[in-house]
């Protein structure tokens, strides 16, 4: 049940820039767009709904820090609007348009594709994560709809002034959110390249994570893995202080989950998953013989190698319960069956990402939303393409594009973090030169 993009690599996301006087920035010399730096400022303020909250500077380019006006409800505006936060870093007029969502809060690292292309990029928090909120949240607002609109509104304005191609990417969450866009507005963009985007279309369903377990890696790191998890559990009467220790250190508290108890096995369950998403099949050499080692030697690597603490900090508005909430209600989680496990169990129902939120935020699912979605991406999708990473838990459950112009790539030996540069080297130039194509002007 762990958060697509944990907040650590959100926060590493983020992309700082020198602050300058707002309307300031590089010399107000002519680009190819026609439009000097002067008058882009001069055309983003003349956008409705668009604020220009300040301009920086990267790479000798404007950069920008936007909020754009969004209706809380797209099907009733009567229920207020809330400011959605966004950023700009402007080239050109004439370049393509990169529109990047890290799926949560505002995350602006430059992707891979804005360097491929020289393009410029628009980076959007999703609704109602981080302050691009309205003060008093009905989170039955927060579906893939209403995100894909919020988008979509977005487009049509920044359309005004870039009018070359536009492409949507993102990672994990937000790659899933950009294959939504597309469904709903197909003439929105001119293409979409998804990172490492699950597609649970059938949540009720998750053999494909259980035979991805049973084959990612070797039959002996499988085998030390399970050990070690199995002996988390085993032990727990030792190992629970520690737990309950570490986490009084942080100030965590587990009123959501319910206990500490129940806290301790939720974070084991999803150890395993957690060592793939974001290690390598070399960390398999670390791994300890599970009865073999001490608590301490257990505790240690295990904390180092996918023991993540959910506590109600992890499942607060302010944290990733957004996300929880969609999982909860429209995205799907992988009910796992932890076979190795049944037996030292105490909470056979946790494992369930309602069980990490609020009673405020908990919500019951359907799948209607997800399955139109695989159903539109398999039979009607245009140059989308998909990328994952082979050891990646998240890449199980794939997206499968159609015959139209799309492709899927997965990228040897590669976890969470998979790229096109990862992948092949003739997978690697295919990709690239069909992002080209599609980025070219007609």
């Amino acid at each position: 049940m762990r958060a697509k993009r944990t907040a650590a690599l959100i926060s590493a996301a983020l992309v700082c820039c020198s602050a300058v006087l707002a309307g300031a920035g590089p010399a107000a010399a002519a680009e190819p767009g026609g439009y000097t730096v002067t008058d882009i400022r001069q055309q983003l303020d003349g956008i409705p709904g668009l604020t220009v909250v300040s301009v920086g500077e990267k790479s000798g380019y404007p950069y920008y820090t936007l909020t754009f006006t969004q209706p809380v409800d797209h099907r009733n505006p009567a229920k207020g609007t809330f400011e959605q936060r966004l950023t700009l870093w402007h080239k050109s007029t004439a370049a393509p348009m990169v529109l990047y969502t890290g799926g949560y809060t505002l995350a602006t690292s430059t992707r891979e594709i804005t360097t491929l292309l020289d393009a410029n990029q628009v980076s959007v928090e999703h609704r109602f994560f981080g302050t691009s909120r309205p003060d008093q949240v009905d989170w039955d607002d927060l579906d893939i709809w209403q995100e894909a609109t919020d988008e979509h509104a977005l487009v049509e304005a920044l359309k005004t002034l870039y009018t070359a191609k536009w492409i949507g990417t993102g990672a994990s969450k937000g790659g899933m959110t950009q294959v939504y866009h597309e469904r709903h507005y197909p003439q929105d963009l001119d293409a979409v390249v998804a990172y490492v985007a699950p597609n649970d279309a059938v949540n009720k369903d998750d053999q494909t994570y259980e035979k991805f377990f049973d084959s990612v890696g070797t039959p002996e790191c499988r085998a030390a893995l399970n050990a070690v998890q199995r002996e988390m559990l085993v032990r727990r009467g030792a190992l629970l202080p520690r737990f309950e220790a570490d986490a009084a250190r942080k100030g965590y508290t587990f009123h959501h989950l319910g206990s500490a108890d129940r806290a301790y096995e939720f974070s084991v369950l999803d150890q395993v998953w957690n060592f793939w998403q974001s290690g390598t099949a070399d960390n398999c050499a670390t791994v300890p013989d599970a009865r073999a080692a001490g608590d301490e030697e257990l505790w240690t690597w295990s904390l180092g190698h996918g023991l993540s603490v959910y506590h109600d900090g992890s499942g607060s508005p302010s944290g990733v319960g957004p996300y929880y909430r969609q999982a909860a209600t429209q995205l799907g989680w992988a009910d796992l069956r932890f076979k190795h496990l049944r037996d030292v169990r105490r909470y056979p129902e946790l494992y369930q990402p309602n069980s990490l939120l609020p009673a405020e935020l908990r919500g019951g699912y359907d799948n209607g939303a997800t399955r139109d979605v695989d159903h539109w991406v398999r039979t009607r999708g245009e140059r989308m393409m998909f990328v994952y990473g082979q050891n990646d838990p998240w890449s199980a459950e794939k997206f499968t594009p159609s015959k139209h112009d799309s492709q899927l790539h997965v990228a040897p030996n590669t976890n969470h973090s998979a790229l096109v540069s990862k992948l092949t080297p003739e997978d690697r130039a295919a990709a690239e030169a069909t992002i080209r194509r599609w980025a070219a002007a007609e």
